[in-house]
């Protein structure tokens, strides 16, 4: 084997020792952040995905006042296909962020990194649930005002 290649060989070695000391802080981190299983928060994303659809469409209809949805995609999809193309949307995003947190746990999981993969997952999903839920309380905001 050549020099080079064992030198290669043994910084690799060391570096996943180095992250296997660390996975069981960023474990512990992530279990700070949501302490229930994994089925909890994508089933939480999922109502914060609906809440926040039907929010919307009450605050657009309801309101009186015309407000324009924020989001760029949603704003799109309001102009091209009215609420069904805007539910449409919502649902794609959440599915496409959903399954990028799931392979992104998964493939941790295969390389057995538990532990990252299980931070990973709830990274990717609790700022989308933490925005959805302000999102939330300020379409009410503007239904009721």
């Amino acid at each position: 084997m050549s020099t080079a290649l064992r030198l290669v060989k043994e910084r690799v070695k060391k570096a996943v020792e180095r992250d296997r000391r660390a996975e069981r802080h960023v474990e512990a981190v992530s279990r700070r952040l949501w302490p229930w299983n994994e089925r909890r928060l994508i089933a939480l994303v999922g109502i914060m995905a609906l809440l926040d659809y039907a929010t919307t469409c009450a605050a657009l209809e309801l309101s009186g006042n015309g407000y324009a949805e924020g989001g760029l995609l949603a704003g799109w999809a309001l102009r091209v296909g009215g609420f069904g193309w805007l539910f449409l949307v919502d649902m794609g995003a959440v599915f496409a962020l959903a399954l990028l947190a799931i392979t992104v746990r998964s493939l941790c999981f295969k390389l057995g990194f538990k532990g990252y993969g299980r931070a990973a997952f709830v990274v990717l999903l609790i700022p989308y649930a933490v925005v959805a839920f302000a999102a939330v309380v300020n379409n009410l905001v503007l239904t009721l005002l």
